[in-house]
């Protein structure tokens, strides 16, 4: 099949927003322009791509496979140019990353002083739950992400660059706090405030409580650690958590932590990408700051493990 890069491009814009108006917006050419790029693209691979039903557009089987590839085509053209751009003007260019929902208490500090060495970066910056970060790595949407520990069967490289301790944190008037002695059981008999299922955090402390025989007594799910903490704060429950997203909390004592043993869980924060992706000069760069630097930046983890369970 003969045909040009740009049809591929235009089919691209109007596959993934199945619309010619808005591809046409996108862009910048009329809207015939458009519609005569993919009909002579049609015509090359011999068999429709689209498919009208009403006023809407769908992709047809040949049309939904070509956009798949035309996906990777369409990014990996954007990495050669971007490619290119930095060896021409240094370390610039633009940068997309995602990070978990948790990784937003420290993010951004390592991203303002990246930003500060290399100012001519663009960064695009998502956050994200743990479904959605695995669903950009898989799909190639982003140049790095930034989570806990990634799907063991999806073909990542990741780099620990921080340590991530988990705890259990409650209101500083709730019952749990009076007790001399916790033990693990009576915890896990406690209304917890979880993260939704599949999150990285939920799923840490479940496979923790169900090495011991033990499970959760959900009082309540939330997508959000802010409302987990707000809710905690309140009185509504126990929250498990890394010990980087409570941190103010601690200093001011809105919360305290309960000295649960076998706690806390410590585990790595990376630096992930997908193992087929070719990194570009500044993404490669992003990767050295954050391996150099991340260690001395970020609050060093200041709560000490407790007794093993059962000692």
């Amino acid at each position: 099949m003969h045909f040009t890069f740009r049809q591929l491009q235009i089919f691209e814009s109007v596959a993934r927003l199945l619309s010619f108006s808005r591809a046409s917006e996108e862009l910048h050419l009329t809207q015939p322009a458009v519609s005569m790029q993919v009909k002579q693209l049609e015509e090359v691979v011999g068999i429709p791509l689209f498919e009208q039903m009403g006023k809407k557009i769908y992709l047809t089987q040949a049309g939904e496979e070509l956009y798949q590839h035309s996906r990777i085509i369409a990014r990996q053209m954007k990495d050669a140019q971007e490619a290119i751009e930095s060896l021409r003007e240094g370390v610039s260019g633009r940068l997309d990353i995602a990070i978990i929902s948790t990784a937003k208490y420290f993010a951004p500090t390592l991203l303002t002083r990246f930003c500060e060495l290399y100012p001519t970066v663009q960064l695009k910056l998502s956050v994200n739950n743990r479904a959605g970060i695995v669903h950009q790595l898989l799909h190639n949407e982003v140049d790095l992400v930034i989570m806990g520990q990634p799907p063991e069967d999806m073909g990542v490289v990741m780099e620990p660059f921080a340590r991530n301790a988990h705890i259990i944190v409650a209101a500083p008037h709730h019952p749990l706090t009076q007790v001399k002695r916790l033990t693990l059981e009576r915890v896990a008999q406690a209304s917890f405030l979880l993260r939704e299922k599949g999150s990285g955090t939920r799923q840490l402390l479940e496979r923790f409580l169900l090495s011991h025989g033990l499970e959760i007594k959900p009082r309540m799910e939330m997508s959000s650690n802010e409302t987990i903490k707000q809710a905690t704060i309140a009185g509504m429950g126990i929250a498990f958590l890394s010990e980087h997203t409570v941190t103010l909390e601690l200093e001011t004592q809105r919360l305290v932590l309960l000295p649960v043993p076998g706690l806390p869980i410590v585990r790595d924060w990376n630096l992930v990408h997908h193992r087929d992706k070719r990194l570009s000069p500044v993404a490669r760069a992003f990767k050295q700051f954050l391996l150099e630097h991340a260690p001395h930046m970020l609050p060093a983890m200041t709560i000490r493990p407790t007794e093993p369970v059962g000692s």
